[in-house]
Order: C-alpha cells, then structure tokens, then sequence
C-alpha cells in the first residue's frame, strides 16, 4: 500500500482527490494538510511514501514547504500539483526536489499512475510541463544580474521588512521599493516577494 499525504489549501480539493486516489486499491491517503507549515509539520508524523503538494497556499508556500521536507527526509517523494504552469512556477519546483509536476486536470488514472512511478523513484511531468522544461533548457534566458540597491531591498524583504519600513531604511519612496521589485522579480523569473527571496537565495545573489 502507497501512503499518501495530500496538501492544498481548499478542503474540497482534498477531499475530490482523497476520493479519487482511495478508489485505488493500493493507495491510501494517511494526512491532509491546508498550508506549507502544516505539511512540514504533518509530514514528520505520518511520514507518508508520496506527497502531493499545492503551489499556492497562504503563509508557507509549496517550494518552501518541498525544501523544508526534503532537508529533513531527502528520500520523501513529492508530487506538486497545480493548476499553474507557468516557467517560473515549474522550474523553482523542480530546482526544489520534486519528484513530479503535474495539472490539477489530470484523470485519476494519470495522477494514481504519477503516484506509483514517483514511489518507484522515477520524475513524473505532465506533458506541457515536459515541454517547456526542454524548450527552456534548450533556450536558456541569460540571467540578469540584480543592481546594488535591488540586492539591498531584497536583503530587507528577506528580514521580513514591509515595502514602507524598507523606504524608510533606504531613505527612498514606497512607489520606489516597489518599483525595484517588480524589476527583481522580472530578472529572476519570479511573481511574488516570497518566490523572490528563495530564489535569490538559491543562486546565491544575496551575499
């Protein structure tokens, strides 16, 4: 029997997918978390075979919620599924260790199918996923280095900083910080603050 924990942030997405997957007769579903921090907590108790983790939650997001799972429990398989696929969402998951990528359109075949493949060790994507990981790895875009003060309000963000407490620290406008931002957020292929400070981290830009 696979053991399976599901996590996403809409209860009756969990409980489709929890109805879904127990129809199998060699998967079961032991945990369902709401956000990232449940998951990680949530993980440590029911140490499920496969995890299938949301993108997009309140508070902890799912990358964060992959790193933190896979630092504690390297062999942990996790499968994301979401209903986004754009470059930015797809390569930060895979960069973070899951197992798998795929669409919240998937069949119950497919998605039992992804599970049994992931517990096997193998990397499952949905189709259009596949596709453009080998066309961005086929067209890598450059990466664009951040200037000084786009570094400083990023090293602000990361402390947890609000867009007006770093304009005060840097002596700058509120529409300024976020103007920084938003260029911070083109060059490193990210959409939102969280997103940015991880990857950033990633590659090492903050020093």
């Amino acid at each position: 029997m696979i053991t399976i924990m599901l996590v996403d942030d809409h209860p009756v997405v969990r409980e489709g997918l929890r109805g879904m997957l127990e129809a199998e007769d060699d998967l079961t579903v032991v945990g369902e978390a709401g956000s990232g921090d449940e998951a990680i907590a949530l993980d440590r108790v029911k140490q499920p075979d496969v995890v299938l983790m949301d993108l997009r939650m309140p508070g902890l997001d799912g990358v964060g919620a992959i790193h933190a799972i896979l630092k504690e429990t390297p062999a942990r398989r996790i499968v994301v599924l979401t209903t986004y696929e754009t470059d930015a969402d797809i390569l930060r998951a895979v960069e973070a260790g899951a197992s798998g990528y795929l669409l919240k359109d998937a069949s119950r075949t497919e998605l039992a199918g992804a599970i049994r493949a992931a517990h096997r060790g193998e990397t499952v994507l949905a189709p259009s996923v596949a596709g453009k990981l080998v066309h961005r790895m086929r067209n890598p875009t450059p990466a664009s280095p951040l200037s000084a003060r786009e570094v400083e309000v990023l090293r602000l963000v990361a402390k947890g900083r609000t867009n007006a407490e770093i304009g005060r620290e840097l002596h700058i406008g509120e529409a300024t910080v976020k103007t920084h931002l938003l260029r911070v957020f083109s060059k490193l292929g990210v959409s939102d603050r969280t997103a940015a400070v991880t990857t950033a981290l990633d590659r090492q830009l903050l020093g």
